[in-house]
């Protein structure tokens, strides 16, 4: 801290000696000794001070910076959820409208009559001879043979 070396050291132990004596020198070495304990005493606890204030104001800045973050995820997500509800609104609304169109061809439809009907109840030699489908695993076994399908 001082740029003091032991002969200047030295030389102030020999003026104290001659200006105070012998007899006040232990005294007044005690007295400086005391006041330097209390000077490093003080500067000890200003520098400890110091770091808790300055780790309090990192801890406030984290804290800052952590819900700065906090609100920007916030407004993220609910940004997010408002275009997922307007997507699923959209959605609703198109099925909603493709419905209204069905349901608008159904009635416009003119009504089956009654040979109409049995026309289409008719099945055509064409549609039983139609190849097998993926449900019908075996399409040689016959109506007596379901009993015995595992």
């Amino acid at each position: 801290m001082f740029d003091i070396g032991f002969g200047e050291l030295l030389l102030i132990a020999v003026v104290a000696l001659v200006v105070l004596g012998p007899e006040r020198l232990p005294k007044a070495a005690r007295f400086a000794g005391l006041w330097v304990r209390r000077a490093r005493a003080q500067w000890h606890s200003v520098k400890a001070e110091l770091e808790r204030e300055l780790e309090a104001e990192e801890l406030k800045r984290s804290l800052h910076d952590t819900q700065a973050a906090l609100k920007q995820a916030q407004t993220r997500l609910q940004d997010e959820l408002g275009q997922a509800q307007a997507g699923i609104r959209d959605g609703m609304d198109a099925a909603g409208r493709q419905l209204d169109e069905v349901r608008r061809q159904v009635e416009d439809r003119p009504p089956a009559t009654a040979a109409g009907a049995a026309d289409a109840a008719a099945v055509s030699p064409a549609a039983e001879a139609a190849p097998p489908t993926a449900a019908d695993p075996n399409p040689n076994m016959g109506p007596d043979d379901e009993r015995r399908r595992p």
